[in-house]
C-alpha cells in the first residue's frame, strides 16, 4: 500500500481483500432489499457500484484517488471461463448448433444497429461522427479493453484528442447499464410467459437460493481445482499457438475451449480408470469456484471504476447511452425472446444478451449466474452465449470497427 501525489495504490493482496469485502456489502444489501432480488441485480454489481460511488465521492471532497492493481482481476476472470467450459461438453455445442447461430446473426445485427445509434446522436449534439463510434461497438459491446486499444487510432488519424477519455467514458456507463438491465427483462419474461426450466439440474454458477447445507469435502474441492488448472495449461498452449499463426484471442476463450475438450473427451475416461480421482463436471465444487471466481472478478471491475474521469463528458455521452439503453432493451425484449423461442432458456439468453449489449462477457454471465440462481438451471445459456460474445463478436467488431474507419477516412 502506496500514498504518493494524492493517490492511495493498493497492491492485489489489498486490492482482492476489498473485493471480498465489497462481494459480502453487496450480499448484505440484496438480502435487506428486496427490489434488488426481485429484479435479479447481481450482488457484486450492488457492491462494486457502491463502493466506486464512494471513492468518487472521496476524490472529490478531500482530493485523494484510489487505485488497485487488478492482476488478480484477470486471473478470476480464467478461472471462471474455464470452469464454464469444464461443465459444458462436446453435446452441448451439437445442441446449441441452431440457437448459437440465430444468436450470433441477431448480435452481429444489432452490433450495426449500435453504430448507426452513435454515429447519430453523436451528430445530433454537434460532434464529430465519428465520435459516434466511440459510443457505438468500439466502447460497448467491445468494452473497456477495446475502447483503449482503438483511441490512439482515433487520435492520431482523426484528431479526436479526448478519444480515450469518452470510449473510457461510454464502456463504464454502458458496464453500469448492462449491469442493471439484464436480470429485471428475464425476471420480466419468466412471470410475464410463466416458464419454467425444462429439467431440474445442477447450476454451471453458484447454487440455488433454495438449497441450504450444501457440503463440499476437501477432495471434491481439490479435484475442482486440478480439472481447472489442467485445463488452463492445455488453454495456455492452445492460445501460444494460435497466435503464432495469427489468430490472438484474449486467454479465458482459449481455456473455456480446453475445458469442453477435457470435459468431453478426457475426463470421462480418467473417473471410469481411476475411481478415486472424481473429475465428473457440473458438481458444486466446481459450481462455487465459478461463483466466487465470478463475483471476486466483477467486484473488482466495479469498485475500480474511475467516476471522476467522465464527469465533463457526462452530456453528450449521457445522451447516447441513453439513446443505446433504449435500444438494447428494445431488441432484447422483442426480438432476441421471440427469435430464441421463447421459452425459459431464452428469457435466460436475453439477460446474458443485456449483459453483452452494453457491457462485457463477464457482465452477461453475471447477470444469467443471478437469473438462473433464483429460478433454475440453463445449460444452453451458459454455453452459447459466452461462444457468441467471448468468440465471435470480438472477431466481427474487428472487422465492423475497421470498415467503418476506413469510410469516415
Amino acid at each position: 500500500m502506496e500514498f504518493i501525489d494524492n493517490t492511495l495504490a493498493l497492491q492485489s493482496f489489498f486490492t482482492v481483500t476489498l473485493a471480498i469485502i465489497v462481494l459480502f456489502i453487496g450480499k448484505g444489501l440484496n438480502l435487506h432489499f428486496a427490489i434488488l432480488r426481485d429484479f435479479n441485480i447481481p450482488e457484486p454489481v450492488v457492491g462494486g457500484l457502491l463502493f466506486s460511488i464512494l471513492f468518487a465521492i472521496v476524490h472529490f471532497t478531500i482530493g485523494i484517488s484510489i487505485e488497485f492493481d487488478l492482476k488478480a482481476r484477470d486471473i478470476m476472470l480464467v478461472y471462471f471461463f474455464t470452469t464454464i467450459g469444464l461443465n459444458s461438453n462436446i453435446m452441448d455445442l451439437v445442441k446449441g448448433g441452431k440457437p448459437l447461430i440465430i444468436l450470433l446473426a441477431a448480435t452481429i445485427f444489432y452490433m450495426v444497429i449500435q453504430n448507426i445509434v452513435g454515429i447519430s446522436v453523436a451528430t445530433i449534439f454537434g460532434l464529430e461522427p465519428i465520435v459516434g463510434m466511440l459510443g457505438g461497438t468500439v466502447s460497448l459491446i467491445g468494452g473497456h479493453g477495446t475502447a483503449i486499444a482503438w483511441a490512439p487510432t482515433f487520435v492520431e488519424k482523426f484528431g479526436i484528442h479526448n478519444a480515450m477519455e469518452i470510449g473510457i467514458a461510454c464502456a463504464t456507463f454502458g458496464l453500469i447499464l448492462a449491469s442493471l438491465m439484464g436480470g429485471p427483462i428475464a425476471s420480466f419474461l419468466i412471470k410475464k410467459h410463466n416458464l419454467k426450466p425444462e429439467q431440474v439440474d445442477e447450476q454451471d454458477v453458484g447454487i440455488s437460493y433454495d438449497k441450504k447445507n450444501t457440503q463440499i469435502d476437501y477432495f471434491s474441492f481439490l479435484h475442482a481445482i486440478l480439472s481447472i488448472h489442467f485445463s488452463i495449461i492445455i488453454g495456455f498452449f492452445l492460445n501460444e499457438a494460435l497466435e503464432d499463426v495469427g489468430l490472438k484471442l484474449p486467454l479465458f476463450v482459449t481455456c473455456l475451449f480446453a475445458g469442453i475438450i477435457i470435459s468431453s473427451f478426457i475426463t470421462p475416461k480418467l473417473s471410469k480408470k481411476f475411481s478415486w480421482l472424481d473429475w465428473h463436471t457440473r458438481k458444486t465444487a466446481m459450481a462455487l469456484i465459478a461463483d466466487i471466481s465470478l463475483g471476486i472478478f466483477l467486484s473488482m471491475s466495479l469498485m475500480s471504476m474511475q467516476l471522476w474521469v467522465i464527469v465533463d463528458l457526462a452530456g453528450p455521452i449521457l445522451a447516447i447511452i441513453t439513446a443505446q439503453f433504449v435500444v438494447a432493451a428494445s431488441i432484447t425484449l422483442f426480438i432476441i425472446f421471440k427469435i430464441m423461442g421463447k421459452t425459459y432458456d431464452a428469457a435466460v439468453i436475453c439477460s446474458g444478451f443485456g449483459g453483452i449489449s452494453l457491457g462485457s462477457t463477464a457482465t452477461a454471465m453475471a447477470n444469467m449466474t443471478a437469473v438462473t440462481q433464483r429460478y433454475g438451471a440453463s445449460h444452453l445459456a451458459f454455453v452459447i452465449v459466452p461462444l457468441v460474445c467471448a468468440f465471435f463478436v470480438d472477431l466481427v467488431n474487428v472487422v465492423l470497427i475497421q470498415t467503418l474507419l476506413g469510410y469516415f477516412s
